[in-house]
C-alpha cells in the first residue's frame, strides 16, 4: 500500500515542465558613446545656446529710448524726483535714509543734497510751471545744510580721518562744502532770482577764488593736504555760474587754471587729470572714474574741448560692456587702486566699480554719448532692482544720493546752456 500511494505522488523534485516560450528575436545593441564623447557634447551644446541667447539677454532690460534732451522730462525722471520729494516731505522717512547714508560715509548726506538741488534746478529750467512746487524744497535743502555746516560745523559732512591733523591752509574750510553749496545756490538764483542768497553766494566764491589762487595747484583742501578734483571742478562751475548771474568775470582764473592742471595734475599714461594730490602737486590718488566722469561735466562750463577730451580718454580707459551690458571701471588698466568709499564694491575680473559707473551716467548724458548712457541704464535695471511704489521710484540696490545722481544725468543740459548763451534743451 505504501508503495503504490508513493507511485501516485509524484516527487517534490519533479514539478511539472512549463511549455517553452519562444524567444524574442535579439535587437541588435546600439554602440556606447563614451563618456568624454558626451561631456564634450553637452558642453557643446551650452555653448551654441549661450552664444544664442546672451547677446539677447539685455534685450529684456534694455530701454527702448532715453530720456529726450530736449522738452518736457522724462517719465523716469519724473518718478525718481517724485521719490525724493516724497522723502523731504516726510521728516521720518528721511532721517531714516539719511542715518542709512551717513553711517558708511556723511559726505553721501551732503552730496545727495547736492545732486537733488542741481536735478531740480534743471527740471525747472525745462518745464516752469514746477517752479511752485519744487522751489521751496531746493530753499528748504540749501536752508537746512548751510544751518547744519554753521551749527555743526565742517566736520559733520565729511568722513573721520578730517580731524586727524590740522588743514594746511588757514582758515581751515574745505572745498568740498563751499563748492558744492555754492553751486545750490548758484543753480537756485539761475532758475529764480532769490536775494537772500545773492550775498552768501559771492563771499563763498571770492574765498574759493583767493585760496585757489594761493596755491600752487590752483586747487584747494577737501581733506587736509588733500585736494580732490571732483570738489574743485565743482567749485569752477559755481564760480562760472556765479559769473553770468553777477556779471563777474573770471575768464583769466579759468584760463589759468586749465593751464596749471594740463602741466601738473595730468596722468602721463593715461592723459587723464589724477583725482587728488597734496597743495604742491604730489599725486595721492592717479586717475579714478569716480572723480573724472563729473569733473569732465563741470569742465564743459569752463573749456569745452579740453572737456570733451577727458571725456574721450575717461571712455576709452574706463568705459566697458559686455553682451549689451555697459559698466565703468574705476581705474585705467595700467594702475590698480585701493577700493574704498568713493569707488564703492568693485567686481573682480571684470572690474565694475559702483561709484565709477553711477558717475558715468552723468558724463555720457553730458557729452551726447547715447550709446553708452543706454547700456549703462540696461544694467541698472537688471542690477539695480528698481521699485515702484504709487508713481514713486528707488533702485533697491542704490540709496538716496545713486538715485539723485541718475536723476540729474536724465535732466541735466539746461542748466549749463543757459550759462553759455545756448538754446535751451
Amino acid at each position: 500500500m505504501a508503495d503504490a500511494k508513493n507511485e501516485s505522488k509524484p516527487s517534490q523534485s519533479q514539478e511539472p515542465q512549463k511549455p517553452q516560450q519562444p524567444k524574442k528575436p535579439q535587437e541588435p545593441q546600439k554602440p556606447q558613446v563614451a563618456w568624454w564623447k558626451r561631456l564634450l557634447l553637452g558642453m557643446l551644446s551650452l555653448l551654441v545656446a549661450s552664444a544664442i541667447w546672451l547677446p539677447s539677454v539685455h534685450l529684456f532690460f534694455r530701454p527702448w529710448s532715453v530720456p529726450p534732451k530736449e522738452g518736457k522730462i522724462s517719465r523716469l525722471s519724473e518718478k525718481l524726483a517724485a521719490r525724493h520729494l516724497h522723502l523731504w516731505t516726510d521728516p521720518e522717512l528721511l532721517q531714516g535714509e539719511l542715518d542709512k547714508m551717513r553711517a558708511p560715509n556723511p559726505e553721501w548726506d551732503f552730496m545727495g543734497r547736492s545732486f537733488l538741488v542741481w536735478s531740480l534746478a534743471n527740471i525747472c529750467l525745462r518745464e516752469p510751471d514746477r517752479k511752485d512746487e519744487y522751489l521751496p524744497v531746493m530753499d528748504r535743502i540749501i536752508d537746512e545744510t548751510i544751518r547744519i555746516e554753521q551749527e555743526k560745523g565742517k566736520y559733520h559732512f565729511l568722513m573721520a580721518y578730517a580731524q586727524v591733523c590740522p588743514f594746511v591752509m588757514k582758515p581751515e574750510r574745505s572745498q568740498f562744502l563751499d563748492g558744492e553749496i555754492a553751486l545750490m545756490m548758484a543753480m537756485r538764483r539761475l532758475v529764480e532770482e532769490k536775494e537772500s542768497y545773492r550775498e552768501p553766494l559771492r563771499q563763498r566764491v571770492d574765498v574759493m577764488v583767493e585760496r585757489m589762487e594761493t596755491s600752487p595747484t590752483m586747487c584747494a583742501e577737501s581733506y587736509p593736504d588733500e585736494c580732490w578734483l571732483f570738489c574743485n571742478t565743482v567749485a569752477l562751475a559755481a564760480i562760472r555760474v556765479s559769473d553770468h548771474l553777477d556779471g563777474t568775470d573770471h575768464s583769466d582764473f579759468f584760463r589759468r587754471w586749465i593751464e596749471t592742471a594740463k602741466a601738473k595734475l595730468i596722468d602721463k599714461d593715461t592723459g587723464i587729470l589724477v583725482s587728488s594730490f597734496t597743495l604742491r602737486g604730489t599725486v595721492i590718488d592717479g586717475p579714478e572714474g569716480s572723480s573724472i566722469w563729473l569733473a569732465a561735466h563741470c569742465l564743459k562750463l569752463i573749456d569745452e574741448p579740453f572737456a570733451r577730451q577727458q571725456y574721450r580718454l575717461a571712455e576709452k580707459e574706463l568705459a566697458r560692456g559686455i553682451c549689451g551690458f555697459g559698466y565703468a571701471r574705476e581705474w585705467p588698466p595700467s594702475r590698480q587702486g585701493p577700493c574704498d568709499i568713493d569707488s564703492g564694491p568693485v567686481i573682480p575680473v571684470l572690474e565694475i566699480s559702483a561709484g565709477s559707473s553711477g558717475l558715468a551716467f552723468v558724463a555720457s548724458r553730458s557729452f551726447d554719448d547715447d550709446a553708452y548712457f543706454r547700456s549703462l541704464l540696461t544694467t541698472l535695471e537688471l542690477a539695480g532692482f528698481p521699485y515702484e511704489k504709487k508713481g514713486r521710484l528707488k533702485y533697491c540696490a542704490s540709496n538716496q544720493v545713486g538715485d539723485a545722481v541718475l536723476l540729474y544725468s536724465t535732466v541735466l543740459g539746461p542748466a549749463w546752456a543757459k550759462v553759455q548763451g545756448e538754446k535751451q534743451p
